[in-house]
């Protein structure tokens, strides 16, 4: 499973639609191990990127990358729904590789993984409050309302009562704990997946507050990119996806404004020119060497002046 953590997704297709220019500066708003950041970087040879991550973990990846790369290459310790607040000049590009990593899935003492026992925690940034408080402190209805909401599961009431119930007796405070619990009130899925799958992606939503990071993100690369700057998404959930395309499908479109003193129109042209009318989904080759890729899909577009 080492070989598989670092392996970034769809890499080719992000730097086809990346289209790096020569001096350019990126934003490689998910930095994680650096994979998207050393293709750019590589892309050529005055190509700079800017990196974000609000994991502690991946500042030693990103400390590494400064000296590989001296000059090219910054590494900043935030949420990317905060990089318009570090940037001064526009930027050539911006990908962002959305949801968990690898590497944090596969370390146990992060808490995200429902099939290794470690601690309930969930934390991107490993601060705040964590998945154990919440399960253990909100209502039945708003775990309810968490799981049916992020993680889109139909039986999110029966879960929620089965926590809340179990916590009665005693703290839940491992992932193998949580587990145990939704599975012995879920059927095992015919499709061979995990019942607790669900439950565990919508606390994890939750708890670091994802999509929220992603509007802030959007709504940052509106005003970030140069013209003809490109933006490029690789999302992994359902929800994700959906309000990429329709941030997308809203900011491309024309909007006609009218005074309500005069007859005058004024028409504002779309922001951005969507290149992925459908999402851009890993190939077989791909799915072989990385099987976590098959939920992957890319959306890119260019902003228009």
């Amino acid at each position: 499973m080492e070989a598989v953590s670092h392996i970034p997704v769809l890499l080719d297709e992000v730097l086809e639609y990346l289209n790096c220019r020569t001096g350019g500066t990126y934003i490689d708003g998910t930095f994680g191990a650096g994979g998207y950041t050393r293709a750019i970087l590589d892309a050529n040879a005055n190509n700079h990127v800017i990196g974000f991550d609000r994991d502690p973990d991946a500042t030693v990846a990103g400390l590494t990358v400064e000296g590989q790369y001296p000059n090219r290459f910054s590494f900043i310790h935030d949420c990317f729904g905060n990089m318009a607040t570090y940037l001064d000049e526009p930027v050539d590009g911006i990908v962002l590789d959305l949801g968990v990593s690898s590497m944090q899935i596969d370390e146990p003492g992060r808490g995200f993984s429902f099939r290794l026992d470690g601690p309930l925690d969930m934390r991107m940034g490993q601060t705040g409050k964590s998945a154990k408080d919440y399960v253990n402190s909100l209502s039945e209805k708003e775990l309810a309302d968490i799981i049916f909401t992020y993680g889109e599961e139909k039986a999110s009431r029966r879960i929620a009562s089965a926590i809340v119930r179990t916590r009665g007796q005693h703290p839940i405070v491992t992932t193998a704990q949580l587990a145990d619990i939704i599975h012995s009130v879920m059927p095992k899925p015919k499709d061979g997946s995990d019942s607790a799958m669900r439950t565990f992606q919508a606390l994890r939503i939750y708890v670091n507050d994802e999509l929220g990071e992603l509007e802030r993100a959007l709504d940052a690369a509106v005003h970030l990119l140069k013209p003809n700057g490109r933006l490029v998404v690789v999302s992994f959930h359902s929800l994700e996806d959906r309000l990429v395309k329709n941030f997308l499908i809203h900011n491309s479109t024309a909007h006609v404004h009218q005074n309500r003193y005069a007859p005058e129109m004024k028409t504002e042209a779309g922001l951005f020119h969507i290149m992925t009318r459908k999402p851009v989904t890993p190939g077989d080759v791909e799915l072989v060497k990385n099987p976590r890729s098959h939920s992957a899909k890319l959306r890119a577009a260019w902003r228009q002046a």
